[in-house]
């Protein structure tokens, strides 16, 4: 993914820009351009044809979000929901100027679906793409800075991006822009650190907390923005402190009488608490970040999805003898043995098999594809019996024929 949106080095990107600053790319740095996952055509079908819903779609113009019902509407016999697009209220508000903003496209137009399950094998965080289709000479949004770094592709037309430095740096999810308007209004005054045109095919890369603001020039603009999640050092943080709460120790409350108007006496207090944490920190560090990093997993897990499974495919690969299947890719787990069994630990539920499956179970884990003839440890017979329970949980998926 790195390599389809900058035209440095991953390393280079990693240490210079990823967190840090800014990075535009102009298209003919780039080996191709951005059509194979989204085009004006295929925004024509997403919207009259594909059945897209709130809060899959939004329209914004001006700074602000449009009235639901300016866009949505029944979708008549058969499908009788009222949150549907209506492709002609949204032909007449984008008329007048007003932007379309298609969310959560990895969710719904494959070559975005897989676009993006790329993004997050190649960054390691949580990753999401959205559209935005604007008119020409128009803005959608206000200057404003986003709580999750962006990669902007520009798919069609121009857009002219102005980015100043943040106002506040780094930015979490419960600390959104709008709580600094007045910061950002004095920023925006100042000389900005990039003011370009995006053509087709460059991209733009914003570390969170960039303050911009962006509008299309003589054409309809549409770009992708590809949102990134970053997990950061104060998940680490919060998952140490979520075990501390195991502890009663931890647990126990603050000495009684003390005067929290006594800024002495208060500090005295807190201090000797945080030279316990600091020494449970040292003490403990190893089985404290083991237990950080299987929260970090399973909040991974918690944010992101694994390939989808075709169900009618699955089960008739089930009945096959012969199928060869390879772990789900994106599926998060964690094998153990507990007695006689082996444990296969997800997100939302825990599996048991018995202990003989346990190689072949490790094998798939680690990556390896086979049928039931070739799983370790196992005859054909119950490798069989293994694959068809690991197709029915949706844990593995069949290896598609080679011929087609």
């Amino acid at each position: 993914m790195l390599t389809r949106c900058v035209a440095v080095e991953p390393r280079r990107f990693a240490d210079e820009h990823w967190g840090r600053a800014p990075l535009l790319t102009r298209a003919d740095a780039l080996p191709r351009d951005f059509s194979d996952l989204l085009s004006p055509d295929t925004v024509d079908e997403l919207i009259a044809e594909r059945g897209v819903r709130s809060p899959f779609i939004r329209l914004a113009k001006e700074g602000g979000l449009l009235a639901r019902d300016c866009y949505l509407g029944p979708a008549g016999f058969g499908a009788e929901v009222t949150d549907q697009v209506d492709s002609a209220k949204v032909l007449g508000e984008f008329a007048a100027g007003a932007t379309i903003v298609l969310q959560g496209l990895h969710r719904l137009w494959p070559p975005l679906i897989g676009f993006v399950r790329a993004a997050v094998d190649d960054l390691g965080h949580p990753v999401q793409a959205n559209a935005y289709i604007t008119p020409p000479v128009n803005r959608g949004f206000d200057p404003h800075y986003d709580v999750h770094d962006v990669f902007v592709l520009q798919v069609s037309g121009q857009k002219r991006w102005v980015v100043h430095e943040p106002v506040h740096a780094n930015p979490l999810p419960s600390q959104p822009w709008t709580q600094h308007r007045a910061a950002i209004g004095r920023r925006v005054e100042q000389a900005p650190v990039i003011d370009a045109v995006l053509d087709e095919g460059d991209t733009l890369y914003l570390p969170r907390g960039w303050v911009h603001s962006a509008q299309a020039l003589d054409s309809t603009s549409i770009h992708l923005t590809i949102g990134v999640s970053p997990v950061t050092v104060l998940d680490v943080a919060r998952s140490v402190v979520e075990q501390l709460a195991g502890s009663e120790a931890f647990r126990r409350a603050l000495p009684l009488g003390a005067d929290p108007t006594e800024a002495d006496e208060t500090m005295a207090t807190v201090s000797k608490v945080m030279a316990e944490m600091v020494g449970a920190l040292r003490d403990d560090a190893s089985a404290l970040s083991a237990g950080a990093a299987a929260h970090l997993e399973r909040r991974h897990a918690d944010r992101t999805r694994p390939v989808a499974v075709r169900p009618l495919a699955t089960l008739a690969a089930a009945e096959s003898a012969s199928v060869a299947v390879r772990w789900r890719h994106g599926l998060i787990g964690a094998l153990d043995e507990s007695g006689d069994r082996v444990v296969l630990r997800l997100a939302d539920r825990t599996i048991t098999f018995p202990r003989i499956c346990g190689e072949a179970l490790v094998a798939l884990h680690r990556g390896l594809a086979a049928d039931a003839e070739h799983l370790p440890g196992l005859d054909a017979a119950d490798g069989t019996v293994l694959i068809r329970r690991l197709l029915r949980e949706a844990v593995v998926v069949p290896v598609p024929s080679s011929h087609g």
